[in-house]
């Protein structure tokens, strides 16, 4: 077994407090510590390289959300000054050519808006009062024209008609009809009737004008050719796409005449594109549709017309996303995934790729997924967020790898707190010697010559990827004791296809096997008391922690969170039956029962004796409560110890608000505690 590891970097503490001789260490990380927590993201540069903006996140503790406001960087003095304030909730920002104004959606009295703020003087202009929220902003190259996607209404569906109702009269709300496939979505709910079309409005205010008609979305990414005259964007227009919810084209719009013509047409999604300075090419990410569980993304170039298609970086075995042009036009920026670490890299249209940085990331903030941003400025100057396991997401910049960190923006909090140290391991998996990546955090004061409880937390997805990042879960686990150990078990992203698809049509299985591997080789260690193991995991995590309590009981307590337990009810229940069926299954429930019911945990809870406790946000419409339900009736049916906590008003992420996060994180600790080998001592 290969238990190969090495640290994580992770923050100095700002030197231990010498008191009358006395040695004062600093305080752990606490809950309440997550609401002084800010993050970066949606980096933008400017055309000379020389000033950034980015968006920062904060947590208002007496409303209980998430704020966010613009900010302007000098990137030579590092000077930051705010370019909004207050209760903002700012997304979608976009920086005018002539580097001017800055375009964004906020909220007024009746809804997203868009707006303008000036850089160089305090100033904000509100340009819209639209009925529904703008997204996908653009500039035109001259900077006169903005276009975004909105949806345009419809009337909801009927079902015969009722009687006048009689003036004053207090009648039930008339029935609601579904009709439509995806008729819901997670966090949002039930998705309003109308299509979502895009429009260009003058970019100093005006009327805006539609320009694409017809019962489809147009909601994917928006470019300006370099003339004005055309728009390029990703959309839906196939017959079926409301069952084939993927396969998306790209289409050139004459902005005069609003006509479309079809660049793309091959089966699979085409998107995220981005069109060169002189307007010649367009990049663009995308793959063929082959109905497996997880497809990388490929980077693609053609030109304007959609002549001349070619994929770049064929060879590069990871998903590439948001290509992004130089200033010259003669290399694209992209990020992607590898091994837990997202690289930023940048390619010329030869296929010479360069590594820029592997640090980015943070911006997760709750668990320890990937998630980052960049943009490329003038003079190929480029800003990212970046991370570690100890800092989120803060504003760094660089050229040509040369990078510095920029902004600071949780010093005040994070180098007071004694935090865990994070450290990666390597296993070789006991089903088939396959590579699994891991990661362990030891509590502060940590002691080898100890022992310790362990908490295994599973990542969800399935298709998804933990990796040296900061996680206030991981960071207040530890801060209560805990050695926590989380990895990438085989269907994990960042390590390849075909790793990512051995779990294709077979999710649970051997990915159980990757994980207890894991618990065995931090075990072997030397530090884990062996009757204090504990486990937790969600969505996809919860699906392996309801599959691991249903084939062992050395785990002393479960947490099973916002599951899957029974994926015939799932697939038919969640928000996307389309999708689910058609990529994680090779027939429909009803004409394959049997695997569907032999890759369910509720097939197995008749093993189950550990103690397992139930957590799902009551408005999860991706693994719906009675996933959660099932499964808490079953165990009480089985006997076994067992609770369903239910988070009010929360959808599948649970904790959009901070005291959610908290609620979730006090509950698993509390089950854990209620069932350690101490719990029924008196003190």
């Amino acid at each position: 077994m290969n238990t190969s590891r090495r640290l994580i970097p992770w923050l100095s503490l700002p030197g231990l407090a010498l008191l009358t001789g006395a040695v004062l260490a600093a305080p752990k990380f606490a809950p309440e510590d997550v609401f002084q927590l800010r993050y970066a993201s949606d980096a933008l540069v400017d055309s000379a390289g020389e000033r950034a903006l980015y968006l920062r996140h904060s947590m208002d503790i007496m409303k209980d959300r998430s704020r966010t406001n613009l900010w302007l960087v000098d990137l030579d003095s590092g000077a930051e000054q705010p370019l909004t304030s207050g209760p903002n909730n700012i997304s979608g920002a976009v920086l005018a050519p002539d580097d001017s104004r800055v375009a964004y959606v906020s909220r007024d009295d009746v809804g997203s808006q868009i707006f303008v703020s000036w850089l160089d003087t305090p100033r904000t202009a509100q340009l819209t009062r639209l009925p529904e929220k703008a997204k996908n902003l653009a500039w035109s190259a001259d900077g006169q024209w903005l276009a975004f996607a909105m949806r345009v209404p419809e009337p909801a569906p009927v079902m015969g008609s009722l009687p006048p109702r009689p003036e004053g009269a207090e009648w039930a709300p008339p029935p609601v009809v579904v009709d439509r496939s995806v008729y819901r979505n997670d966090g949002s709910g039930n998705k309003p009737h109308g299509y979502s079309h895009v429009f260009v409005m003058p970019a100093d205010g005006g009327s805006p004008r539609q320009l694409t008609s017809g019962e489809f979305h147009h909601d994917g990414s928006i470019a300006w050719s370099a003339d004005g005259r055309a728009l390029y964007v990703s959309a839906n227009r196939n017959p079926d796409w409301a069952t084939d919810v993927v396969n998306s084209d790209i289409y050139r719009i004459d902005v005069a005449t609003g006509e479309l013509s079809a660049l793309t047409d091959r089966k699979g999604p085409d998107g995220n594109l981005a069109v060169s300075p002189d307007g010649e090419r367009i990049a663009w990410t995308g793959w063929d549709d082959r109905l497996m569980g997880y497809h990388r993304n490929r980077l693609y170039v053609m030109d304007s017309d959609g002549s001349d298609k070619r994929e770049l970086l064929a060879d590069l075995d990871r998903s590439v996303s948001d290509p992004q042009w130089s200033d010259d036009g003669r290399r694209i920026y992209f990020q992607y995934d590898d091994k837990g670490d997202t690289v930023l890299a940048s390619t010329t249209l030869g296929g010479k790729i360069t590594e820029l940085a592997r640090d980015m990331g943070g911006k997760s903030f709750g668990r320890p997924y990937t998630g980052a941003d960049f943009a490329v400025g003038g003079d190929d100057v480029y800003a990212y967020t970046a991370g570690s396991a100890a800092l989120p997401a803060e504003l760094a910049v660089g050229k040509g790898g040369r990078n510095r960190q920029l902004t600071h923006l949780n010093d005040n909090v994070l180098k007071y707190r004694e935090l865990a140290r994070v450290e990666e391991l390597w296993v070789k998996s006991s089903f088939d010697q396959q590579d699994i990546q891991a990661w362990v955090a030891l509590p502060p004061g940590f002691d080898p010559a100890k022992r310790y409880p362990l908490i295994l937390e599973i990542h969800g997805g399935p298709f998804a990827t933990y990796g040296p990042h900061f996680a206030a879960e991981i960071q207040l686990y530890a801060a209560a004791g805990y050695v926590v150990v989380y990895a990438n078990p085989r269907g994990s992203t960042s390590y390849g296809e075909d790793f990512g698809n051995l779990i294709h049509h077979n999710y649970p299985n051997q990915d159980y096997d990757d994980l207890m591997t894991v618990v065995d080789a931090v075990i072997d260690k030397g530090y884990i008391d062996e009757d204090q193991l504990y486990v937790t995991g969600g969505s996809g995590g919860g699906v392996l922690t309801a599959w691991i309590v249903g084939n062992t009981d050395r785990f002393r307590a479960a947490v099973v969170a916002k599951p899957v337990i029974n994926w015939t009810s799932f697939v038919l229940t969640a928000d996307n039956p389309p999708y689910f069926t058609r990529y994680w299954f090779e027939k429909m429930p009803w004409e394959d029962p049997t695997t569907y019911w032999e890759r369910s945990p509720l097939s197995r809870v008749g093993n189950v004796t550990t103690p397992t406790m139930l957590l799902t946000g009551e408005s999860d419409l991706r693994t719906p409560m009675s996933e959660t339900e099932q499964y808490y009736q079953a165990l009480k049916l089985q006997g076994v110890d067992t609770a369903m906590v239910r988070m009010p008003g929360a959808s599948h992420s649970i904790y959009k608000r901070p005291s959610q996060l908290l609620g979730k994180v006090a509950a698993i600790l509390e089950w854990f505690s209620r069932h350690s080998p101490d719990a029924g001592d008196s003190e």
